[in-house]
């Protein structure tokens, strides 16, 4: 007899990975084979699973059609099995996925839109948190300032492309009335994600060296090392008004 870790470990096996491992034998057929039940956990898998990309991917799903979609959420799902019991976590690496998928190889800029679309779903579900200690923050002496980590808040993310995908993403929404023609030669774009008091998602376009303060301050860098990459990248960055405009609209939430 099977231990009950084997057991799930086959049944999964069985169920999302088509795996032929003689698992209906451990099922009572009860009017229905046991490869007959197997097959019926195998569709409503597929179908949960794919149903969860979608609500996570709309974009992605409307850009390559329903068709084309569900073919590449199976080959996902094959190769990425859900590691969670909460769908929510379902679908992180679908860009990574799309990277290689080769029926997608034209179109380069598919992955990038995914991030940007799993980014909106992560910051959406993320935990709120208090902002910043403006009080502690001006206790700190001065020479200590530049050793200062900088965290930003949960429902805030960056994402750098060399597309236009925030473009793309405006163009492919359900409610979105203007010109859908996208140039894809229009350049890439460096994006700050957060989410504001009334759950809606906010995408800014950022100069590069607003950009660079934030990465290096999202990477664990000091303050000081933070600054100094913000001005390589751009010499003239207003450090004061960018770092002041972060804080104040609560992109930036802690420090140590």
């Amino acid at each position: 007899m099977l231990r009950l870790r084997e057991l799930q470990q086959d049944f999964a096996a069985a169920v999302l990975d088509g795996a032929q491992n003689g698992f209906e034998r451990h099922i009572q057929a009860a009017g229905l084979s046991g490869v007959r039940r197997l097959q019926i956990y195998r569709n409503n898998t597929l179908l949960n699973l794919t149903a969860s990309l979608r609500a996570t991917y709309p974009v992605i799903c409307r850009l390559v059609g329903d068709s084309f979609f569900d073919y590449a959420a199976a080959q996902y799902i094959a190769a990425y099995p859900s590691r969670s019991g909460d769908l929510e976590e379902f679908g992180g690496d679908f860009a990574r996925f799309l990277e290689s998928f080769a029926p997608a190889a034209d179109l380069v800029y598919l992955p990038d839109v995914a991030r940007l679309e799993w980014i909106y779903h992560q910051i959406f579900y993320a935990a709120a948190h208090p902002p910043l200690d403006l009080t502690a923050l001006a206790q700190v002496p001065a020479e200590q300032q530049g050793d200062l980590q900088f965290q930003l808040h949960p429902a805030a993310r960056l994402l750098e492309s060399a597309y236009p995908i925030l473009r793309i993403w405006q163009a492919n929404q359900a409610d979105y009335a203007g010109d859908a023609a996208v140039d894809l030669k229009a350049g890439g774009i460096r994006l700050l994600a957060l989410r504001r008091d009334n759950f809606e998602i906010e995408f800014q376009p950022l100069p590069v060296g607003e950009f660079s303060l934030l990465s290096a301050l999202e990477q664990g860098c000091t303050f000081a090392i933070a600054c100094e990459q913000a001005m390589t990248a751009q010499p003239d960055v207003d450090l004061s008004a960018c770092f002041s405009r972060h804080v104040l609209q609560g992109a930036i939430a802690s420090f140590h």
